[in-house]
């Protein structure tokens, strides 16, 4: 990536310390976005052979134990017990750089959807690697900050921010809210002009194009509560344009999550270029073009674009509607972090049934609710296969409900006291765990080549209750 962020004028505010900010995304005194160096965070220098995207090459089979690069999945076991998310450095850091070069010699930056999981030890570590961050909440904005990215990579989405959440954001100086409504186009206009600055916003446009998804992660479908109707979007743009705390930087688009095709957003793209061009034909300069993420990865037998080439189709299509010189933002989330997780779990008891054969673990669906809310298929191996012949199990676990089940129908050779591996897990698995059943949610490991760091420790029986509190008698 090349180039300096293109500002339609110049911006001067100041940021919490009271630090001038004159380019969104400048870098706060970090390594600028657009000189990315893929080993920058790698102390010896040496770059690392690329992993590829298949759900078990993070986690491979090597004289019959599943390791995680160099460590052995048991031995993470016997240290911090189960159930613990377990995660590959190399397997997140492998994505990055690829989205990264693919924007080489663009202006442009990849922006890591917090959502996906936002451990501090992950945002950390892609934080080094240059990224910036998509965040969704005030929450998430704490956790970037506190991982020891500047504010000036962050664009905030999200449907719902609070009166206190834009003022909190705008005091950090990110480089752009990404507005959802007019409703919050007022409400960001207003909290900017009392604090005496000028937001940086762009609207997120909603293109009603099906992304061929789970209908519970499209979401640029007229039907979908994200966004600003593309109709409605010019005159809103003009309205914008007049608000004193406001400016303009740029369109946002973003259709649905587990994408496995290009051809949705390129129809997404060629409806948000119709759009920038009538924008700027009112005179209404767009900086930056934001197209999201949402690209799929492969849980079982999913053939999702290469990330290259999803990145490719968007540039050619920019390059051929005369766009081609903006400053383009992604932001990826499942595909930078999806592969390169997993949660660990051990069997608790074999216990078989009138129809079926129950594998009961003790991981469960407040741990990794995507096979239940999403009906989702995760593969799960053995940590260390054994001979034999294989029955076939759902994996499933303590919760008192029907839906508590992390599998169906899976052969496997297992016995009481093995350890499971549940693939694919770095996305969406400990960001959405919950305490249901008073459950404590799991630890969180980081392998770097030979070394394992604990970055989220167990919680606790005492950490569950220390917010709450009796009704005296």
């Amino acid at each position: 990536m090349a180039g300096t962020y293109p500002a339609p004028r110049k911006r001067r505010t100041k940021d919490a310390r009271g630090d001038d900010r004159t380019n969104a995304f400048a870098g706060d005194g970090a390594r600028h976005p657009d000189r990315y160096d893929p080993d920058a965070d790698d102390e010896s220098g040496a770059a690392e052979p690329a992993m590829t995207t298949a759900p078990d090459a993070a986690f491979p089979l090597i004289d019959h134990h599943l390791r995680c690069e160099g460590i052995a999945l048991e031995s993470i076991a016997q240290r911090y017990g189960t159930p613990t998310y377990v995660y590959s450095r190399q397997a997140v850091l492998d994505p990055f750089r690829r989205y990264a070069g693919a924007l080489a010699g663009r202006q442009g930056l990849v922006c890591y959807a917090v959502k996906a999981n936002s451990n501090l030890g992950i945002l950390h570590l892609l934080a080094r690697a240059g990224a910036g961050f998509d965040i969704v909440s005030g929450g998430e904005l704490a956790r970037v900050l506190a991982a020891g990215a500047p504010a000036s990579r962050v664009v905030f989405s999200g449907v719902g921010k609070r009166a206190d959440e834009i003022a909190d954001a705008l005091t950090a100086g990110i480089a752009c809210f990404n507005v959802e409504s007019e409703a919050e186009l007022h409400l960001v206009d207003a909290i900017a002009q009392r604090l005496g600055r000028r937001a940086p916003v762009s609207l997120r446009v909603n293109p009603d194009v099906d992304p061929q998804t789970h209908p519970y992660i499209s979401t640029g479908l007229k039907s979908n509560k994200f966004g600003i109707p593309i109709g409605d979007a010019p005159d809103l743009y003009r309205r914008a344009a007049d608000m004193a705390g406001l400016e303009i930087v740029g369109v946002d688009c973003h259709i649905g999550s587990q994408l496995t095709s290009i051809a949705p957003m390129l129809d997404a793209a060629n409806r948000v270029f119709d759009l920038v061009d009538r924008i700027e034909r009112d005179g209404i300069p767009i900086p930056h073009l934001d197209f999201g993420g949402g690209l799929g990865i492969a849980y079982r037998d999913e053939e999702p674009p290469e990330i290259e080439a999803w990145v490719a189709a968007i540039l050619s299509c920019a390059d051929r509607r005369g766009h081609g010189n903006k400053f383009f933002l992604v932001e990826p989330g499942r595909s930078i972090v999806g592969n390169a997780g997993a949660l660990l779990t051990r069997v608790l008891h074999c216990k078989p049934g009138a129809e079926k054969n129950f594998a009961i673990v003790d991981a469960a669906m407040n741990d990794l609710i995507r096979p239940t809310l999403y009906d989702a298929w995760m593969d799960v191996r053995a940590v260390h296969p054994r001979s034999g012949v294989p029955k076939t199990y759902d994996i499933v676990g303590p919760v008192c409900e029907s839906g508590d089940w992390l599998a169906r129908e899976r052969a496997l050779c297992i016995e009481e006291g093995d350890l499971l591996a549940v693939l694919s897990a770095g996305a969406y698995g400990m960001s959405m765990a919950s305490n249901y059943n008073s459950r404590g949610r799991p630890a969180e490991v980081l392998v770097d080549g030979t070394q394992m760091y604990l970055v989220r420790r167990r919680e606790t029986i005492d950490d569950l209750i220390a917010l709450e509190s009796v009704v005296p008698d």
